[in-house]
């Protein structure tokens, strides 16, 4: 069956889940009204309660299709043939989503999800990137707020550099300089299992700067020793930084959409892209340093990850969203063109609201940018494969600004 056949435009598969059900509003109260889309699950109870549930947040709309599905292969196959596009909110992604991404590369439905999983993200790309292509299916990870606010920030400078000076970028700085929200049963239940599938070594391989990317990567600047040492550094226009809990996962990811992009060039043949956490003062930069990195190291054990598993959220559980109305989320960088006077730029990402909110957002806003915006955007020029928010290039940062996130670039005088 063709993509303009099928019976819908985009299903949410895992719709009742924590991210899911503000996946599922933001779709209600901002997609098109025409839109037709369907819930997906093992539940359908659970899959009804939220169609009554969502529907009275938006009564001018079509009311969204009831689809039961398993991950078993067959049941996967005959689901994503039924859609243009499934964004999936099943996690863990190393545990659960291995079989959609082979159902929608093998049938050409595009696809997105909200996966911080570096290693699974390289063990998809290995796998699937080939007949991804081949079929024109749109596959993005890492569509959501620990990776995707950093991929579309560095687009968004890059192409104001190459708007205003006609060159790449000869690096970018970013840091998340507000984060709020406080994490989900899923997402913790993501980085214990992670540790448990892949192994210490296995994610530091994937967290490597070119870990991801099509093309070979060249050498990047040395870091100061100090600041390999305490984690602290400072940048102008940014303030004191410190070692980000994100930085190698969204490292990888950027730099896999530099390779994507013309091959390196349109970011810039000498481009590179470091990424930290915004601080109050050097000494309280250096314990965050100390923190992450003696917390990474703690959760290689695996009697620690144990302990730890009793008291946190359970999967499908988060903060209620009473405790999230003043939540902020915010991520700002800095640009240095590629020019002999080294002009610079600024952006921001930013969102009022919950950070699971935001995902929603932002797999929500991906996922109707592809379907129909498609043409327009930089995914499509590539052919498809396992790509990045960033190939959804201008048309998705428009779809986001338009949702209310603030999304801005400016030269530096």
């Amino acid at each position: 069956m063709s993509l303009p056949d099928r019976k819908y435009e985009i299903v949410l598969l895992g719709a009742t889940g924590y991210t899911g059900k503000y996946c599922a509003e933001h779709i209600v109260k901002n997609l098109p009204a025409d839109l037709r889309w369907a819930v997906a699950g093992r539940n359908e109870s659970k899959l009804s309660t939220l169609v009554e549930d969502i529907k009275s947040l938006n009564t001018d709309r079509l009311e969204p299709g009831v689809e039961i599905a398993s991950l078993r292969p067959e049941d996967l196959d005959v689901l994503v043939k039924k859609t243009k596009l499934l964004i999936t909110t099943v996690g863990p992604f190393h545990k659960y989503g291995s079989p959609v991404v082979e159902a929608c590369a093998r049938n050409g439905t595009h696809y997105v999800d909200s996966t911080g999983e570096t290693p699974w993200v390289l063990e998809m790309i290995n796998k699937y990137h080939d007949i991804a292509q081949a079929n024109s299916a749109i596959i993005i990870p890492s569509c959501g707020i620990e990776s995707a606010c950093s991929d579309i920030m560095v687009y968004l400078i890059v192409s104001l550099i190459r708007e205003k000076l006609k060159v790449g970028a000869k690096n970018v700085t970013a840091t998340n300089s507000v984060l709020t929200s406080l994490p989900s049963g899923g997402t913790l239940a993501t980085v214990f299992g992670v540790f448990d599938h892949y192994g210490v070594s296995r994610l530091i391989e994937s967290s490597k700067p070119y870990a991801l990317s099509p093309i070979p990567g060249h050498k990047d600047k040395l870091v100061p020793f100090l600041t390999r040492l305490s984690g602290v550094c400072y940048e102008t226009d940014l303030g004191t930084l410190t070692t980000g809990l994100a930085a190698g996962v969204n490292t990888s990811l950027v730099q896999r959409s530099w390779g994507l992009l013309n091959r390196g060039n349109y970011y810039g043949p000498n481009f590179q892209y470091k990424e930290y956490a915004t601080t109050r003062s050097t000494f309280t930069g250096l314990v965050m340093h100390l923190i992450i990195t003696f917390g990474m190291a703690a959760l290689a054990i695996p009697p620690v990850r144990w302990l730890l598993k009793m008291f946190v959220h359970q999967p499908g559980e988060g903060p209620t969203k009473e405790s999230t109305t003043k939540d902020r989320v915010e991520f700002r960088a800095i640009a240095t063109a590629d020019t002999e006077s080294s002009e610079r730029a600024t952006a921001i990402c930013g969102f009022n609201g919950s950070a699971y909110d935001f995902t929603g957002v932002l797999m929500a806003e991906a996922a109707i940018s592809i379907v129909r915006d498609g043409n327009k955007t930089p995914a499509r020029e590539i052919g498809g494969g396992i790509l990045t928010p960033a190939t959804l290039g201008q048309a998705y940062i428009d779809r986001l600004r338009n949702a209310g996130v603030v999304l801005e670039a400016s030269m530096l005088s």
